[in-house]
C-alpha cells in the first residue's frame, strides 16, 4: 500500500483523537523501554517522541491483531499487540487503570470488531421491530375501515330545472268583465303599470266594454300598435314643424340678401 507521508503526518497531528496519552514502548533491537506519546485515530495508532511533535516516529495499524496482558515482564502494567507471523509490540502504562483503558480502546479499534458490533445491533433492532409488529397486530382490529374519498362541493353542480310546460304563462286567456276591469294576474298588472297615457287607458276601456276574451300576448300586441301610432304622429308633427321653421329661415335669409343687393337710392326711396 502506497502511503503519502505528508498527508499522514497532517492526519496524525489533527484533532480530534479517539484516545491519547503516554506509554512506554519496548524497542525492537534495544529491549529497553522508551517513553513515547501515543495517539489513536480510527484503527491507526501513531506514536511521537514528544506530545507536540509535528511528525510521528511510527504508526501501528490495529487490524488482524490480538491485544493481551503480559504478566511475566519485570515492568508492571504491560500489554502487547500481537500480529500473526509479524512483529509484536510490547507497551506498558503508568498504572492499572490506564492499561485497561488502552487495551479496551485498542481492542475495539479494528474493523472486524466494529463489524461484529454492527451485526449484533442490527439483530437486536430486528427483534425489537418484530416484537412491536406482533403487539400492534394483536391490539389493532383485523380490518381497518377505509377512509371515504374526499368530495368537493361545487355550488354549480346542481340538477337542471324541469322543462317548462307546453302552455306558457303569458298565453293563458284573461277574462275581461265590464265592472272590475282586467283580471288581477301578473301579466295584467304589467299592463296596468304600462298604461300611463290617456290614450292607452281609453284603449283599455274600449276593450273592457267589448267584453272580449283575449290572451295576454294579443293585448300587448294591440297596445304596442297603439303606442306606435301615437309615436309616429308625434314624429310627423315634429318633422313638419322643423320643415316649416327651415322654410321661414330660408325666406328670411333670401330677403336679407335681396335687400343687401339693392342700391342705396332704391332703399331710401322705398
Amino acid at each position: 500500500m502506497k502511503i503519502n507521508e505528508k498527508n499522514l503526518c497532517i492526519f496524525a497531528t489533527t484533532p480530534p483523537y479517539d484516545y491519547e496519552g503516554y506509554l512506554n514502548k519496548r524497542g525492537e533491537v534495544n529491549k529497553a523501554f522508551q517513553r513515547r506519546y501515543f495517539v489513536l485515530k480510527g484503527n491507526l495508532l501513531f506514536y511521537f517522541e514528544k506530545k507536540f511533535d509535528r511528525e510521528p516516529l511510527g504508526v501501528i495499524i490495529v487490524e488482524g491483531c490480538t491485544i493481551a496482558e503480559l504478566s511475566e515482564e519485570t515492568e508492571q502494567y504491560c500489554f502487547q499487540i500481537v500480529f500473526n507471523g509479524n512483529r509484536t509490540y510490547v507497551l506498558s502504562a503508568d498504572n492499572h487503570e490506564q492499561m485497561e483503558a488502552w487495551m479496551k480502546v485498542l481492542t475495539s479499534a479494528g474493523y472486524e470488531f466494529k463489524r461484529v458490533v454492527v451485526a449484533e445491533l442490527q439483530r437486536q433492532l430486528d427483534e425489537i421491530e418484530s416484537t412491536m409488529k406482533q403487539r400492534l397486530g394483536q391490539e389493532l382490529p383485523t380490518s381497518i375501515p377505509s377512509k371515504p374519498p374526499r368530495t368537493r362541493s361545487n355550488p354549480f353542480n346542481r340538477p337542471a330545472p324541469p322543462p317548462p310546460s307546453q302552455q306558457r304563462l303569458f298565453d293563458r286567456p284573461v277574462v275581461v268583465n265590464g265592472s272590475s276591469g282586467i283580471e288581477s294576474t301578473p301579466s295584467t298588472c304589467l299592463v296596468n303599470a304600462a298604461g300611463s297615457s290617456h290614450n292607452s287607458m281609453e284603449t283599455i276601456g274600449k276593450l273592457t266594454n267589448a267584453k272580449a276574451v283575449l290572451s295576454t300576448s294579443q293585448l300587448f300586441e294591440k297596445m304596442h300598435q297603439h303606442f306606435r301610432n301615437d309615436v309616429m304622429i308625434d314624429v310627423e308633427l315634429h318633422r313638419a314643424a322643423k320643415e316649416l321653421a327651415a322654410k321661414e329661415l330660408a325666406a328670411k335669409e333670401l330677403a336679407e340678401k335681396e335687400v343687401a343687393a339693392m342700391p342705396l337710392i332704391d332703399i331710401l326711396l322705398s
